[in-house]
């Protein structure tokens, strides 16, 4: 599914992030949402979620259960 879509999202989703730092790399961070910081419907770069362990990133893929 799309990470640029705010309403894909939802707390508790497994999705996969890539942080500020690894934007570079592209390495990718697989996580839980635990809150969502982008305010607007939708985002170029995906939507900025911070993650249950605490890692804040952009969402680039959100994993179906």
């Amino acid at each position: 599914m799309d990470g640029n879509q705010r309403a894909n999202i939802k707390v508790g989703a497994l999705v996969e992030i890539v942080q500020k730092h690894h934007q570079r790399s592209g390495e990718l961070t697989e996580g839980f949402v635990k809150r969502i910081l982008t305010k607007s419907p939708n985002h170029p770069h995906g939507i900025k979620v911070m993650l249950d362990t605490k890692e804040v990133g952009r969402v680039k893929n959100i994993i179906e259960e």
